[in-house]
């Protein structure tokens, strides 16, 4: 490469909306940003496994742009094949990528060892991790080896996500992450983004659109008191980062304003329940109306009734508790978790509903329960679907397809390539058409390990 280029290649994350991984170098720094698992596919455990397809010793740097599963969880297993760099990030992102790197973990040693398989990476490679990283706050300017600056703008998706952009000379690329579905009931805005020649962006929602947001509290509204009203339970399959809290913060609104009756509300996970905690210290990354109610005095992830159920026999109890109530569990796309097992108490039950408040992947069990299917197997066992099933799409922590758009439209006089990834592949086609189509702009979906070189 000449000293005025970059090469960028997609190893990951490009025909799925998991796996996001990115390797941009030049001649004499390598850099990642993301090193995710890639989930709900046949080929996971394989890929997931697999060697990079890189020499992770050679890597310099790795910028996490958020906390998910898919963006962190192969951070162990690229320290465990070598790498010895820096790993950087907001301080929230860190918090919680630590959290989930140790979950992820005791789930993949318990699921390992059922399946005769060793483990991908052992608990002192996540501890080795968590020593090579370093904080980087939203907003300032830093300094990197290659003669690169790096700047983090608040992607709005889950506490402390980044949009991660990268100036070379007098270009930038910026890699989304993921973006927020702006305005959330918790989170500030999506930073804008006006100055990109090049963009990296995800396309999980690029070809449908969501509720409009004044609809989603309605709808909540409306499936609570219904599910109470039949006498059965409300259960929420739940992502542990951003998604229970949400649900939590509407709960609790609706309950203080009185417009759904107060019933026993379960939040039954225990990462989900550390993941609050760490919310509950990081009020200042909330948007404006929400931190003048804390000030006000309002305890926004508590109300009568709630109860946060840590350990087996809590969580088992749950059952015993008489209906009509509330379950938040995980995970968040009903592809293991205790929420397996509520699913198997309450779908026979006509009375009860389950609500999905997330994407659903292909191959995933909330994505087929989503489906209509008339029943599912769970625990070797064919269990019918007789509850109701719903989705409230507007509280994804995606954005939607138009969204998508606007967000590009900002920069659409600067951006000279749009790389469309993280997203299912008719997802990501849908919206490269849409941004060609609507804005003009040079919108490429790329292919798995290909390699651009880019010109600064």
């Amino acid at each position: 490469m000449q000293s005025n280029q970059l090469k960028l290649t997609f190893c990951g994350g490009v025909g799925q909306v998991t796996g996001a991984n990115f390797l941009l170098e030049s001649d004499s720094v390598k850099i990642l940003i993301d090193c995710g698992l890639l989930q709900g596919v046949a080929t996971a455990n394989a890929w997931n496994s697999a060697p990079f397809v890189y020499n992770p010793a050679d890597i310099n740097i790795l910028f996490v742009t958020h906390a998910h599963l898919d963006h962190v969880g192969r951070i162990a297993k690229l320290v465990k094949d070598g790498f010895k760099g820096v790993i950087y990030s907001t301080g929230d992102t860190k918090s919680l990528a630590a959290l989930i790197m140790e979950d992820a973990f005791s789930i993949m040693k318990r699921e390992m060892a059922r399946d005769g398989r060793d483990p991908m990476y052992d608990m002192v490679d996540v501890e080795k991790a968590r020593e090579l990283w370093k904080i980087i706050p939203y907003h300032t300017h830093t300094s990197i080896p290659g003669g690169l600056s790096v700047y983090f703008r608040d992607a709005g998706h889950i506490l402390g996500s980044a949009m991660i952009e990268f100036t070379y000379g007098k270009k930038k690329i910026v890699f989304t992450g993921d973006l927020g579905n702006s305005p959330t009931p918790l989170l500030q805005d999506t930073e804008t983004i006006t100055d990109a020649d090049y963009l990296v962006m995800e396309s999980v929602y690029g070809d449908r659109n969501h509720e409009p947001v004044n609809e989603r509290k309605e709808k909540l509204e409306k499936l609570i008191k219904e599910s109470v009203s039949r006498g059965g339970a409300l259960v929420i399959p739940a992502f542990s980062i951003e998604r229970t809290q949400v649900i939590l913060y509407e709960i609790n609104s609706l309950v203080e304003s009185g417009k759904v009756p107060s019933v026993p509300v379960f939040v039954d996970s225990p990462l989900a329940i550390k993941v609050t905690d760490i919310y509950k210290t990081a009020t200042e990354h909330f948007n404006s109306g929400v931190q003048a109610e804390i000030r006000g005095g309002d305890d926004i992830f508590n109300f009568p009734r709630l109860q946060f159920t840590v350990n087996r026999e809590a969580s088992e109890a749950i059952d015993r508790v008489p209906n009509p109530k509330i379950i938040l569990a995980g995970a968040g796309m009903s592809n293991g978790g205790r929420i397996t097992h509520h699913e198997m108490r309450y779908l026979p039950d006509p009375k009860s509903t389950v609500l999905f408040v997330g994407y659903q992947s292909a191959g995933t069990l909330g994505r087929e329960i989503q489906s209509g299917v008339k029943s599912i197997k769970l625990f070797g066992t064919q269990v019918p679907v007789r509850a109701t099933t719903d989705t409230i799409y507007g509280y994804s922590s995606h954005k939607d397809s138009d969204h998508l758009v606007e967000f590009v439209s900002s920069t659409k006089d600067s951006v000279k390539k749009v790389f469309v990834v993280m997203g299912e592949t008719k997802s990501a086609l849908f919206l490269v058409q849409r941004l060609r189509d609507y804005l003009g702009v040079n919108a490429i979906h790329p292919e798995l390990n290909e390699s651009v070189v880019l010109d600064f």
